[in-house]
């Protein structure tokens, strides 16, 4: 399949018309209507600083359902423990922010180019995109961020000062993001990280499928906020 170049026009092709890699399209601009667009046919950007933008469509998909989150007895006995406070919302701009520095492992550079970084900001202040948060002491120690569509949560990136802070906030969120009904998390690309918490591998095709149904749902209220008397084990 050839690889598009995008017009001005917030179009994107089919999503099966991705390279083997995933790679489907560069160019374009990380308009907020273009990327909400992206994501509802399930496209995402991706690219490093210096390159053109680029927009993948991986396949297989590496998803989690939400009722199948796994947890292994240490990270419940840390939450048990209530060792961080979790939030939602509180602090957008400095979780991914800190996911913008932390990187990736083995990867020099970064993904979250400044352009990245101000789109994902105004798709916050849209009610598109979320955060949640660990906190210590008053202090800001892990998190993630991700893009809502629907009813289908698209994670993006986390970062951890503390130890198993951003899993603790992973599962907080996916926990109260299962009570709201939410059909899938999105997490993109596999890695050994997301298949202990259960993820594994779905085809576009099925992916796609599963996308179209959540996006029947309308959007949770923004702000997000966890429902009251919340816990990530007493809802399980």
């Amino acid at each position: 399949m050839p690889v598009y170049r995008l017009p001005e026009s917030h179009v994107f092709p089919p999503a099966d018309h991705a390279e083997p890699s995933g790679l489907l399209a560069v160019g374009g601009d990380l308009h907020p209507r273009r990327i909400v667009m992206a994501y509802a046919q399930g496209i995402f950007p991706w690219y490093s600083e210096g390159d053109p933008i680029l927009w993948f469509s991986p396949d297989p998909r590496c998803v989690l359902e939400p009722q199948s989150l796994h947890l292994g007895r240490s990270l419940k006995k840390r939450i048990r423990r209530g060792d961080y406070e979790i939030r939602l919302d509180t602090a957008f701009e400095a979780v991914i922010r800190e996911c913008r520095a932390a990187g990736r492992p083995g990867q020099t550079g970064t993904w979250i180019t400044d352009d990245m970084e101000r789109a994902y900001i105004e798709l916050h202040r849209m009610g598109f995109a979320h955060s949640a948060e660990a906190w210590k002491d008053g202090q800001l120690v892990g998190g993630l961020y991700g893009v809502a569509i629907g009813h289908v949560f698209s994670g993006e990136s986390m970062f951890a000062h503390a130890s198993d802070a951003s899993k603790v906030a992973f599962v907080w969120l996916v926990r109260q993001l299962t009570l709201w009904g939410f059909d899938l998390i999105d997490c993109q690309i596999e890695t050994d990280h997301l298949q202990r918490f259960g993820a594994q591998p779905l085809s576009r095709e099925a992916f796609l499928e599963r996308l179209n149904e959540g996006l029947q749902h309308p959007r949770q209220a923004h702000p997000w906020r966890f429902d009251p008397l919340f816990h990530p084990l007493s809802a399980a």
